[in-house]
């Protein structure tokens, strides 16, 4: 079976996929009378053609490691977003593009890390480490199905270095 190595979430190595959905460095303004710091216009949010901006709330059973990953999914109408509602450490996975789904990336998010998969970026399943499971998903809603999943056979493990 196939091994992967999760790797810390960084903006450079997961840009490809979509954005890093964090605070760093100082705030673009201070807002709020100076008692809060806007980090601006942080991801590329696309709902394509008739598609809306909705917030779903999703409550993810942990998984436990080594993961086996034995399904991806992409949305080819729209981006999507986990806005994790805990401060746990969750892997975010994802596929190079293609009709099929490439070599698979593993990331290890951070407390306060969320991201925004772009358009068509195939993606695994939710994947909390530990309870709660809790995030907030900004994605399309629309007429379209906007959802395409894909067997990995054989599946491929997930581990931590």
């Amino acid at each position: 079976m196939p091994q992967i190595i999760a790797r810390p979430l960084t903006q450079s190595a997961f840009a490809p996929f979509g954005e890093v959905l964090e605070v760093m460095g100082p705030p673009d303004k201070l807002i709020n009378a100076g008692k809060c710091g806007r980090h601006h216009d942080i991801a590329k949010l696309d709902f394509g053609p008739g598609g809306r901006a909705g917030i779903s709330l999703f409550d993810a059973e942990p998984r436990a490691l080594p993961y086996l990953l034995d399904l991806v999914e992409r949305h080819p109408d729209g981006s999507q977003a986990f806005l994790p509602m805990h401060r746990n450490p969750w892997l975010v996975i994802v596929a190079e593009p293609g009709d099929r789904p490439g070599a698979i990336h593993a990331f290890l998010a951070g407390p306060g890390q969320g991201v925004n998969f772009h358009r068509g970026t195939w993606h695994g399943v939710l994947t909390p480490l530990s309870a709660p499971g809790l995030f907030a998903v900004v994605d399309r809603i629309g007429e379209t199905a906007n959802l395409e999943e894909v067997r990995l056979d054989p599946p491929v493990e997930i581990i931590l270095p």
